[in-house]
């Protein structure tokens, strides 16, 4: 049996709809200013402004903590600011880690009470023809690199690393090491032009932490429809912030970082996971996210 969300005021990309959504199985089977002639139960969030849950890098997750520190952090810096989806990746210094690190960051957060995606972050030194093959045998759906001097990029063989990257195309998503960090802009102008020449799959900017993903960014590593939506046919995942008069013209990273205190429902695939101050803490309810190819819905 389902039912509708009546009156439902959704932030999306700072811009406000309002509708009203068909939920069965707990995915949004249809959207519509109303649902007059179906005799469903109702929920009516009129006093609501409705954003998806969002997805978040976060690279300092304590997995090899206790149990009961881990589920603390996943808590206070996840559903207790909304996000049901983290991203996190394993550091690769050799080649023949990869295998071995992907298998750790995910056996430790197999109890993980929201989904999780897992990429890898490694030098430049690393990005070569051989390891991005075994990441795409692996199907790392995002790939981090640290480099701390514009020439390490140009050394590299880009259009054999763009080969080796097909079919699955992962993104390539730069991350400037501290001693680069005043120039950053400098950098970043340069990595956008290598990257642009050589039709690598990529995001232009470093991804900052701690904070939700664009939808340019979801849409790269290929997240986007699949998470941080509210469209036809997508789970239901959402937040309900209190209405009042200083959020009425604020996009979602502003509600993220400026009223979480009006955050009172978090909702992951239709079941409510935070109310209030209470969590409802699931182990093992989150899901290990496949992607299952990166940069496909690309802006």
């Amino acid at each position: 049996m389902g039912y509708i969300i009546e009156n439902a005021t959704i932030l999306k990309n700072g811009q406000i709809t309002k509708c009203s959504l068909l939920i069965k199985e707990n995915h949004i089977v249809a959207r519509q200013d109303q649902f007059k002639r179906y005799k469903l139960i109702k929920m009516n969030t009129e006093a609501f402004i409705m954003t998806p849950t969002f997805v978040q890098l976060d690279s300092a997750i304590p997995l090899n903590t206790s149990f009961k520190e881990l589920k603390k952090y996943i808590i206070d810096q996840f559903i207790m600011k909304g996000c049901t989806t983290l991203l996190t990746y394993a550091t690769i210094t050799y080649e023949h880690e990869l295998n071995k690190k992907l298998k750790e960051v995910k056996t430790a957060l197999i109890g993980s009470p929201i989904d999780f995606i897992i990429g890898v972050k490694i030098p430049a030194r690393l990005v070569t023809p051989s390891f991005m093959r075994k990441c795409k045998k692996e199907k790392v759906p995002v790939i981090f690199i640290e480099f701390c001097d514009i020439e390490e990029l140009k050394e590299i063989p880009w259009s054999w690393i763009r080969e080796s990257l097909f079919p699955y195309n992962s993104p390539l998503i730069p991350i400037i090491s501290n001693d680069q960090k005043k120039e950053a802009k400098t950098v970043m102008s340069k990595w956008k032009v290598i990257i642009e020449k050589e039709k690598i799959p990529a995001v232009y900017e470093e991804v900052e932490e701690n904070q939700p993903l664009s939808i340019s960014q979801l849409n790269k590593i290929g997240l986007y429809p699949q998470k941080a939506s509210l469209m036809h046919g997508t789970e239901l995942s959402y937040n309900l912030y209190l209405k009042g008069r200083e959020i009425k013209n604020v996009d979602e990273v502003n509600l993220f970082h400026y009223h979480n205190d009006r955050l009172v429902i978090t909702v992951h695939k239709g079941k409510v996971i935070r109310a209030g101050e209470e969590v409802l803490f699931k182990p093992g309810n989150g899901e290990y996210v496949k992607v299952r190819t990166p940069s496909f819905f690309s802006l």
